[in-house]
C-alpha cells in the first residue's frame, strides 16, 4: 500500500501541479453552478487542496480530504477563499463517512491512486455520502501510462464501461466529455463525468 504522506516528506508528487486541474476550470465555464447543489462539497484525496480552494471560490462549503498530514498542512498554509475545511481520514473507511451527506463530490486523481481492487469501495463510499439529486462529478485519468509502459500504478487505467458499471445503477451519467484543458502530456487521457445519485433503494 502507498504511503502517501511519506510521498509528500519525500517530495516524490508528480500529482502536484501547483495549481487546479485544467479540466476543473473548464468545467466551471460550461456547467450551470447548481450542479453542486446546495450542500457542503466533497473533494476526496484532496492533496494541497488547489481544487478546494476553487470550488470554495464558488461561494459553496468545501471540505477536502486526505490520508496525508504533510498534505493537509500544506493546504492550510494557503489563505482561504471561502468556506472550505480540510479533514484527516479516509475516504473508503465506511467509520470515517458515518453520517455525512454531500450534495456533491468532485474526483480528480482518488481514483486512479486507488488500488482497482478497492474500487467497489470507493463506489459505496459515493452512495453513503452523495444525497439523493446530488450528483458525482470528476475527470477520470483513464490511460495514465504511455503504450509499453507497465500498468502497475498508482496511477491505474480506467475505462468509461468500467466507471459506468462501476456506479450503476445508483448513479446516472448525465453528461461526458474529453476535456480541452489539461495539464501537458494528459491530452486525450482524461475524461469528464457528471453522474446524478438516483433517488430509489434509500433506507
Amino acid at each position: 500500500m502507498t504511503d502517501w504522506n511519506q510521498r509528500y516528506e519525500l517530495g516524490d508528487t508528480p500529482w502536484e501541479k501547483g495549481h487546479a486541474a485544467p479540466p476543473l476550470l473548464e468545467l466551471l465555464e460550461k456547467m450551470d453552478p447548481s450542479i453542486w447543489g446546495e450542500g457542503a462539497v466533497l473533494v476526496p484525496g484532496c492533496g494541497t487542496g488547489h481544487d478546494v480552494r476553487l470550488i470554495s471560490a464558488l461561494g459553496l462549503e468545501t471540505i477536502g480530504l486526505d490520508l496525508a498530514p504533510l498534505a493537509l498542512a500544506k493546504a492550510n498554509e494557503f489563505s482561504k477563499t471561502g468556506k472550505e475545511s480540510y479533514e484527516l481520514g479516509d475516504f473508503l473507511d465506511p467509520a470515517w463517512r458515518k453520517g455525512k451527506t454531500f450534495s456533491a463530490i468532485w474526483e480528480h486523481t482518488c481514483y486512479c491512486a486507488i488500488h482497482p481492487s478497492c474500487r467497489p469501495d470507493y463506489a459505496a463510499a459515493c452512495i453513503d455520502l452523495i444525497a439523493p439529486g446530488g450528483h458525482l462529478i470528476g475527470v477520470f485519468f483513464l490511460t495514465p501510462n504511455d503504450p509499453g509502459e507497465e500498468d502497475e500504478g498508482p496511477p491505474f487505467n480506467a475505462s468509461i464501461e468500467e466507471l459506468d458499471a462501476r456506479f450503476a445503477p445508483e448513479f446516472e451519467r448525465i453528461d461526458s466529455w474529453v476535456p480541452n484543458r489539461c495539464y501537458p502530456g494528459r491530452e486525450g487521457k482524461e475524461w469528464v463525468a457528471i453522474y446524478r445519485r438516483n433517488s430509489f433503494n434509500q433506507t
